[in-house]
């Protein structure tokens, strides 16, 4: 009997383990996490330890309310540009905060249309207008960068549609009245109020004191107090590789400061294995730095490998790029873009049928290349200084060893992939 409940007991206490892993990794992916995800139950159920460790390792504060968790994740790179919500380039940033401050000062529901209108009053302010930021509702195209917006924020969960749709918003005509043009929102306030991972807000500052580049403001928003002792160093120097050993793909040594290179060099086998503990990651070391990497796939924003034309593409120029780098010498000239589209158009023969139509057609490779290497350059595994490309370690664990084609009965299709396995297991070559 006692047998019986010890085991019972190691059982219970492996899902509760396997409970905390999952809601934080849940919490890395999501850090602005409404009740409505599936995850939410285990993080208020481990939500003490979860505050405790998040603070610890990496100096990140979650705050967590009955509807609603937010893990003010501040990123250690805050010049790294391949962050940020997909398809946003500042003006679309602008019209994100310019909507948010709208929505703070509304009601709990708010119609598309309320929403657009009460937006044109905050476009007119002089100080928009005098850095050329327009933005009218006129125009199909406007009115399709505002649904936008609103999608982000129904992804986020600070908006919840009840009933219409924005499709029709977009293509009917700006004086248009009728509500089958419109959709209604509730707004979730919690999650709304969490949308800035900022410890010190913007409009805190007097405009005589703001700072004035866009490096000066991002650092202004998010600089933390550290204590000028000697522990408090190392806590900031702790802080910062963890932050990137839980947000980057690798962390190299080169790039480092003497000081984070020598923390690391002597801490990171214990860091790793806090880190890994944790959140269910597996640590690679080598002599240019560490990964931690995630078989599941699942803690990612970029897949790789993945399925479709641009994975597979990826992939052909990972194998290209790591080869050369292998073979390299110092009388070796730059890879330069113009090389992967040349190799892209050969392996276009071989592997073509296996690719979307457009992809197929001569001139392609150029586009295919700059996609791939802007994906390959996202995932730290090559630099690119806009002429010369050069692969970086790791980029050698995914490139392509033999390819073997799936058989079908049917003949090719043009969704077939070709099925290939890494060339190492290694992380670095």
């Amino acid at each position: 009997m006692k047998r019986d409940s010890r085991s019972i007991r190691r059982q219970q206490v492996r899902y509760q383990d396997n409970e905390r892993i999952q809601a934080l990794r849940a919490l890395l992916m999501t850090p602005l996490m409404v009740s409505s995800h599936d995850a939410f139950p285990a993080v208020l159920r481990h939500a003490d330890t979860l505050r405790t460790w998040f603070s610890r390792e990496a100096g990140w504060t979650l705050h967590i309310e009955r509807d609603c968790a937010r893990l003010y994740k501040r990123p250690a790179q805050l010049e790294d540009a391949s962050r940020g919500l997909p398809g946003f380039d500042r003006r679309r940033y602008v019209l994100l905060c310019l909507v948010c401050a709208v929505l703070e000062r509304a009601n709990p529901q708010i119609t598309l249309k309320i929403l657009g209108e009460r937006l044109l009053v905050q476009t007119a302010d002089p100080t928009l207008i005098a850095r050329d930021f327009s933005f009218t509702l006129t125009t199909v195209h406007e009115r399709r960068e505002l649904v936008a917006v609103c999608r982000t924020l129904l992804e986020l969960g600070v908006l919840r549609r009840i009933a219409g749709d924005e499709e029709s918003y977009v293509r009917a005509n700006a004086a248009a009245s009728s509500e089958t043009n419109d959709a209604l929102y509730d707004v979730h306030r919690r999650a709304l109020a969490g949308m800035l991972a900022a410890i010190r807000g913007p409009s805190t500052w007097p405009s005589e004191q703001a700072p004035v580049t866009l490096s000066d403001r991002l650092d202004s928003l998010v600089r933390e107090y550290r204590p000028d002792t000697e522990d408090g160093q190392r806590t900031a120097l702790r802080h910062h590789l963890a932050r990137r050993l839980l947000d980057d793909p690798v962390v190299y040594l080169d790039p480092l400061t003497p000081e984070l290179r020598s923390y690391f060099i002597n801490q990171r086998g214990a860091m790793a294995s806090r880190l890994c503990e944790a959140s269910g990651l597996q640590a690679e070391q080598r002599a240019e730095g560490l990964a931690l990497t995630d078989i599941d796939g699942d803690l990612s924003d970029i897949a790789m490998p993945a399925e479709g034309t641009e994975a597979h593409v990826t992939l052909l120029v990972a194998e290209f790029l790591a080869q050369a780098h292998h073979a390299s010498t110092a009388a070796t000239r730059p890879i330069l873009l113009q090389d992967i589209a040349a190799h892209l158009a050969q392996r276009r023969e071989q592997y073509g049928r296996y690719w979307r139509k457009s992809a197929r057609e001569a001139g392609s490779e150029h586009e295919l290349a700059q996609l791939a290497v802007a994906r390959l350059r996202d995932l730290q595994l090559l630099t690119d200084d806009g002429e010369h490309i050069a692969a970086l370690p790791a980029l050698a664990r995914f490139a392509l060893g033999s390819v073997n084609m799936r058989p079908s009965s049917t003949g090719p299709s043009r969704t077939q992939q070709p099925a290939a396995s890494p060339m190492t297991p290694d992380l670095f070559s």
